[in-house]
This record gives C-alpha cells, structure tokens and sequence, in this order.
C-alpha cells in the first residue's frame, strides 16, 4: 500500500465548492438583476459577505464523507431560505434600486438549482470514486474492542463509499487475533501505518492514557474521536454549566419543553389537519363508509382509548379495519382473521389511520411523534425497558421516526420495543422542524413503496 494510494484530495473539495457558488451567485444576479438599478459594486460585496455568513451559521460547507444526502438537502434548503430574505431586505435600503420579486424568484430559483446539481454530482462522483478506484480513503484504528468498537468496524467494512480503512483493534483488556496489541504500542503504529483517525473507545482507557493520547495527536496532526459506549441509556442531552470554574454537567430539556416551540409545532399541526380534512377526508370519508359497511357490519369509524401526554387517556380514531369483535387491546398480526378486506388495503396504505387528524386537530395528538400505544403494552413496557415513559413527554403523533425507520406495526420480540423506544426518545431528544417535514416526507414515500410489517 503507498502513500500515493490515499489520494487526499478531500482538502480541495470545499474551497472548490465555496468558489464555485459564490461565481453561480455572482454571475446570475448580474443577469437577472442588470435591470433593477442597482449598484452592482455594493450588492455584489454584500450578497458574498451575506453568503458566506449565512454558510458559517447554518454549517453549510460542513460536508463530510459520511454526510448523508438528506443532511445535505437540509443544509442547501436552510442555506437558500435565509438567502432569499436577505437578497429581498437588500432594496429597500437602496434609494434607486428596483424591486422585481419576479426577478429575485427566478435568480433563487435557478442558483439553486445549479448549485443542487454540481453537489450532487459532486457527492455521489466522490462516493464513487472511492468504490471503484480505493482511493480518497483514510486509514483507522480502534482502541478497545467493545460491542460498539465492532459496529464501527463494520460500518468501515460495509460502507466502501465512506472511504475508510480499518487496520486493527488496541485493547489491554481483550485478547483476539484483530487486536494489534496494547494501547502503548499505538504510537508507533499510528507512524509506521500513516493512520489518520483513532477511534477511542472510552470504556478501555485510562485517563492518564487518554490525556497522552490527545497530546500524541495533536503533535502529530492525527483525528482522534471517540465512541460513546453506551449500553443502558439511549441518549444524552447533557450541557456544561460552571459554578465559578467548577465544571456541572446536566441534562437539558429538549426543544419540545420550550412553549415557543411548542406554539410552532402546534399551529404546524392545525394548519397541516385542516388541509388534510379539507382537501382528502371531506370526499374519501363518504366513499370509504359505503366499502366499509357493504362488507361487514359495524361503524364507520373505530375509537379506542390510547395513553397520551402526560400518560393521559383520549379517544384515538381510525376507519374500522376489522370485524368488531371483543379482542380489541389484543394487535393486529400478519393475516389477521379479523381484518377485512377493504382493511387490509387500508391498513397496506395506513389510508386507516387518516381519522387521526381529527385527534390533531382536536389536540390530543400531533402530526409527528411517537405512535400512541395500546394501554396494554404500556403496562407491560414502562417498567421493563428504561426511558419508556419519556414518550409520555409529548403527544403521540400519525407518524413518527421509530414508524419511517421500519418499526411499525406488531411487536414480536421486546427487542422490537427497545428499537422502537430509542428512536422515539431520540426524536423527542433531537427535535426540529426539519425533522418532522423529513418523517412526513419519508412516510409518503413509504405508503407508495408498501411496508413489509403494514398489516
């Protein structure tokens, strides 16, 4: 292997990327705007200075290889967003300046576009590159050989697009034929194999290692980050306060808890219902009664009470799927005697499931959250599995992140729960509007593609 085979050239991407969207947004607007009268001088100064702020702010250039395209997509949407209202507050402090919203729109419009596609190819040619060639890649190392340190090195292994090497374990506690040897003889290592990240699993080292282990790297231009080697708690929350210099840590409440943020999530979710009632349910309503009652007797709709905020119950409503029967706390499973026809479509479709917006409107539930279980499984869960009740914090949702990252449905094993309940803390955790547009967004694209547990 020669040092010629690393091929790092990751160094130039970002300059190249910044230069090549400030000459996009420099060019346009002196086509689109050569009519408005402005001064291009103090425009021009103004929309680079803007640009390149707005970027520092938003973390806009902070791609990294192992960046997902949705990060990506949110970062171009944010960027582009604040952009456009700050080109539009630029006029009406320019005396002879004219104002052409058509004209802003369509300068938008277009950078953006333009600026998509060169990411994009850009990203995907980088992924690419290192599939095919091996190149653009660095070298790692682990230190401890934990559950989580031979996550990671699969991950290395099985994601060939993120362009990693994995050289081998350092571990005193562990002995295996991966694990090159004890934690004092990484140094040499780490020279000898020109490493250039150390991943440091914080569970097999000393602090006095550590604290030398940052010197090393830091003297030797080398990464070195660090896994979390959390087993019991899903996730952490935690800020640093200082009682004079004496360092506290503590959790901090989530976004969820600040009323402004709920004010906004709350009048997301009127206006979004509404929509969906106005536009959706107003004529499917009349239609799906006429299949439901032509085939088996019963109501239209279906109402059970379900734990909500604060663990408080409320009605949650759904189209009738099955035939009624006494067995109502009891889930569905995969060919459901009880279900029907008509609700096996819906249910395929979670077309069911739209009579919840209702439960939006009326407040006992949210677009976005976790799914609000049967009474029985909360019973059954809260004690068994820590951090359960958290999902009482907010109120439940039509769709949630645990639902799109493919845990809906029956809960065969308590393994399914636990999955189930870390995604849900981690949304409540982890909260953003973004977030919820992508889980609605990723729930679309879902019902269309069809869900193996949707029955």
């Amino acid at each position: 292997m020669t040092a010629q085979q690393t091929g790092r050239y990751s160094k130039y991407i970002r300059p190249i990327s910044v230069l090549f969207d400030l000459m996009v947004i420099t060019t346009l607007s002196l086509y689109f705007f050569r009519e408005l009268n402005l001064n291009q001088w103090y425009y021009l100064t103004y929309q680079t200075v803007t640009w390149l702020f707005i970027a520092l702010i938003v973390r806009y250039y902070e791609v990294f290889r192992f960046t997902t395209p949705v990060e990506i997509i949110t970062k171009l949407v944010k960027q582009f967003s604040i952009f456009l209202l700050v080109v539009i507050a630029f006029f009406p402090f320019a005396k002879t300046a004219i104002f052409s919203g058509r004209a802003i729109a369509i300068f938008v419009i277009f950078s953006f576009v333009i600026i998509v596609a060169f990411k994009y190819f850009l990203f995907f040619y980088l992924k690419r590159y290192r599939i095919v060639t091996g190149s653009n890649f660095r070298n790692a190392v682990i230190i401890g050989y934990t559950t989580e340190a031979i996550r990671l090195k699969e991950v290395f292994e099985n994601r060939k697009d993120y362009g990693y090497r994995f050289y081998g374990y350092f571990s005193d506690k562990k002995q295996n034929p991966e694990i090159k040897g004890k934690v004092e003889e990484i140094k040499k290592f780490v020279i000898d194999n020109k490493i250039d990240e150390i991943y440091c699993s914080l569970n097999e080292i000393s602090n006095e290692k550590l604290k030398d282990l940052v010197e090393f790297a830091d003297e030797n231009k080398k990464a070195i980050k660090f896994i979390p080697d959390t087993k019991e708690i899903f996730s952490k929350n935690l800020k640093i306060d200082y009682y004079e210099l004496f360092p506290v840590l503590s959790l901090q409440k989530t976004q969820l808890h600040n009323p402004y943020i709920k004010g906004i999530k709350r009048a997301f979710d009127i206006v979004f219902s509404l929509f969906v009632i106005v536009f959706l349910l107003s004529w499917l309503i009349p239609i799906l009664a006429v299949l439901i009652k032509l085939e088996s007797k019963g109501p239209v709709f279906f109402k059970q009470g379900r734990p909500g905020l604060d663990e408080q119950e409320f009605f949650c409503y759904k189209f009738r799927s099955m035939q009624v029967n006494g067995h109502t706390e009891k889930e569905a499973s995969k060919n459901d005697p009880r279900v029907t026809r008509i609700g096996k479509f819906m249910r395929k479709t979670s077309v069911d499931e739209l009579p919840q917006f209702f439960n939006v409107l009326l407040g006992d539930m949210s677009v976005v959250g976790p799914r609000p279980h049967l009474w029985s499984q909360n019973k059954a869960y809260a004690s068994k599995i820590k951090k359960y009740m958290v999902r009482h914090y907010v109120k439940p949702g039509i769709t949630g992140l645990a639902q799109v990252k493919g845990f809906r449905g029956e809960i065969e094993t308590e393994e399914d729960m636990i999955n189930r309940i870390k995604l849900d803390v981690f949304y409540i955790e982890n909260w953003s509007m973004i977030m919820d547009l992508k889980i609605i967004l990723q729930t679309v694209i879902n019902i269309f593609k069809g869900e193996d547990k949707a029955y």
